[in-house]
């Protein structure tokens, strides 16, 4: 059966798809446009109940949250090495990873395209600042965060650097730059449009 990925080409699902085009999935394209509201729609809400795009079907799985797709497609593709395997020293790293991109530094991206300043420690996220610092640090194993390995990692960590470029946000780190470039130069890399 092949899975369904519930997307909106003018939403984070290219986060998802990516992933999956890097695990050579089969599946289809289910378009489900935020501006009609389809995400709110009874029959979704069955899938997501938070409402939220992407969304993940796979026979009687339902996914939704970027890690936690990019986590299920690194896991259902194993030989596709876009994580470390359970049990490795590298899994703790790859899981503080997936978590970090979504719980430090998108928000703090966010605010820094917002152009919001607030007293951070009382929101629970860093700002844009230093998460570039701990990503410039994760990297320096380079050209990956695993070395020459690309997993799901780069994934979300990197989805948000080329978001945050797409909206014009200059990083000024050439290394988190060349990264960015890296990302997008690999035959699959998200694209947009």
């Amino acid at each position: 059966m092949t899975m369904k990925l519930y997307f909106d080409p003018h939403s984070r699902s290219h986060i998802a798809k990516w992933m999956l085009d890097e695990a050579g999935a089969d599946y289809e394209i289910v378009t489900t446009l935020l501006k009609d509201k389809a995400h709110k729609k009874p029959e979704f809400l069955k899938i997501n109940p938070a409402g939220k795009l992407p969304a993940l079907v796979d026979g009687q799985a339902r996914v939704f949250e970027n890690a936690a797709i990019c986590m299920y497609v690194a896991e259902k593709f194993p030989g596709k090495r876009l994580a470390p395997p359970v049990g490795t020293p590298d899994r703790g790293r790859y899981l503080s990873l997936m978590v970090y991109s979504t719980a430090q530094l998108e928000p703090a991206m966010g605010d820094a395209i917002l152009k919001i300043r607030s007293n951070n420690s009382a929101r629970g996220w860093t700002n844009f600042e230093a998460a570039k610092d701990a990503v410039e640090r994760e990297l320096r194993y380079g050209p990956y965060l695993f070395g020459a390995q690309f997993t799901a990692a780069d994934v979300m960590i990197g989805a948000m650097l080329i978001w945050h470029r797409a909206f014009g946000g200059v990083l000024n780190r050439p290394t988190l730059d060349a990264y960015i470039d890296r990302l997008q130069a690999r035959p699959k890399g998200m694209k947009f449009g």
